[in-house]
C-alpha cells in the first residue's frame, strides 16, 4: 500500500523554488524583488519568505542586529513586489537576498519551498528628495548671517611646495572623502577642493586655528563665488558633537562639477539661501555665512595659486577638529532623516 495513506496523510506536491531572481528600482531604503518558478503546484502559494541580510564584511559588528529578524513574511501578491520600511535599510549598503515559497495550513503552520538562489545587491545613495529633507533640517539651525571676504584652505608647506612644482601652480580637484552622511551621492564620487569660510565672531577674519596644517591659502571670495558659478547643498551632518557641518558645493556654470550636482544635489539661490550668499551692493559684491554652522565648501575646479595669497598661521593645529573620513552620529535627531541609516 501507499505510504501517505498508511499515515492518513496525503503527500503533498513540493512547492515551486523561486529562480531567476530580479532586483530592481533600487532606491536607498527600498527595491522591487521578482523572480520566475513553475507553475506547478503555483496555485497553493499563499505566502512569501524573503531573507535579507546585510553583507557582512570582515570587520563589521558579528554580533549587532541579530536580534531583529531579516525574514519578511508577505502575502503572495504579483510580482515584482515592492519591499520598503520593513527593515531600517541603509542608503550605499550591500546586502544578500533569497526566497522560497510557503502554503499556511489550516493548523496556521507553513509548508515551505527550499530557498532560491542567494544575490547581491546595493542601495542607492539618497536622492534629490531625502537631501532637500536634509537641507530644510540645515536650514533650522543655520543661523544669522556673517559676512566674509576670502575663503580660505589649510594645507601642510609640502602641499603647497608640490602643487607648485608638479601641477603648475594649480591645486587640484580630488574625490572628496566619505565624511559626513552614509548615503551622500557626493562621497566617493565629486571632484573638488575643499576651502573654509567661517570667520571668528569677534573679528570677521578667519580663524587663526586649524586642523589640516599650518599654511593657508588665501582668496578673496569673488574669485570662486560670484554670477558665474552654481552653488548646490551636498550634506548635513555632525560627529557626536554640539556643532555641526554643512557641505555646499560651489560650480563654475557647465563645468563636469556643475553637471554632476545638477543630476543629484539640491540647488540653492546664490542671492537668497540660509548659508552662502553672493549679492551686489553699489556695484560691491557681498558676501554672507551662518554663523551657527561650520560650512564646508567643495569648488569642482583646479585653483591657481597665483589667485591667493599662502602664508603660515599663527594658531593651532587642533586635530580634534578634522573631518577626514568622519563618521555621522546616526542617533542625532537634529541632523538625520527617517529614511534608510
Amino acid at each position: 500500500g501507499n505510504k501517505s495513506q498508511d499515515s492518513g496523510i496525503a503527500e503533498m506536491e513540493e512547492l515551486p523554488v523561486p529562480h531567476n531572481i530580479k532586483i530592481s528600482n533600487i532606491t536607498c531604503d527600498s527595491f522591487k524583488i521578482s523572480w520566475e518558478m513553475d507553475s506547478k503546484s503555483k496555485d497553493r502559494i499563499t505566502h512569501y519568505f524573503i531573507d535579507l541580510n546585510k553583507k557582512e564584511n570582515k570587520n563589521s559588528n558579528k554580533f549587532k542586529h541579530k536580534d531583529v529578524p531579516t525574514k519578511l513574511v508577505a502575502k503572495a501578491v504579483p510580482l515584482p513586489m515592492t519591499v520598503r520600511g520593513h527593515w531600517f535599510l541603509s542608503p550605499r549598503t550591500e546586502y544578500t537576498v533569497a526566497v522560497q515559497t510557503a502554503s499556511k495550513q489550516v493548523d496556521g503552520d507553513y509548508v515551505v519551498s527550499e530557498w532560491s538562489e542567494i544575490i547581491e545587491f546595493c542601495t542607492a545613495d539618497y536622492s534629490k528628495v531625502h537631501l532637500t529633507q536634509l537641507l530644510e533640517k540645515a536650514e533650522v539651525i543655520a543661523g544669522r548671517m556673517l559676512k566674509l571676504s576670502v575663503f580660505y584652505r589649510n594645507q601642510h608647506k609640502e602641499y603647497f611646495d608640490y602643487t607648485r612644482e608638479h601641477h603648475g601652480n594649480a591645486m587640484q580637484p580630488s574625490v572628496k572623502d566619505n565624511s559626513g552622511s552614509h548615503g551622500s551621492p557626493i562621497s566617493g564620487k565629486l571632484e573638488g577642493i575643499f576651502f573654509s569660510c567661517n570667520t571668528e565672531f569677534n573679528t570677521g577674519k578667519p580663524p587663526q586655528d586649524s586642523p589640516y596644517g599650518r599654511y593657508r591659502f588665501e582668496i578673496a571670495a569673488e574669485k570662486l563665488f560670484n554670477p558665474n558659478t552654481n552653488l548646490y547643498f551636498g550634506d548635513f551632518y555632525c560627529m557626536y558633537t554640539a556643532y555641526h557641518y554643512v557641505i555646499l558645493v560651489i560650480a563654475p556654470v557647465g563645468s563636469p562639477g556643475d553637471e554632476f550636482c545638477k543630476q543629484r544635489l539640491p540647488q540653492l539661490n546664490i542671492k537668497d539661501n540660509k548659508f552662502l550668499t553672493c549679492d551686489e551692493e553699489d556695484g560691491v559684491m557681498v558676501y554672507h555665512h551662518a554663523q551657527d554652522v561650520i560650512l564646508e565648501v567643495i569648488y569642482t575646479d583646479p585653483v591657481d595659486l597665483s589667485l591667493g595669497t599662502v602664508a603660515e598661521i599663527t594658531g593651532h593645529q587642533l586635530m580634534s577638529l578634522s573631518t577626514a573620513n568622519a563618521k555621522k552620529d546616526p542617533s542625532c535627531k537634529t541632523c538625520n532623516i527617517s529614511v534608510g541609516r
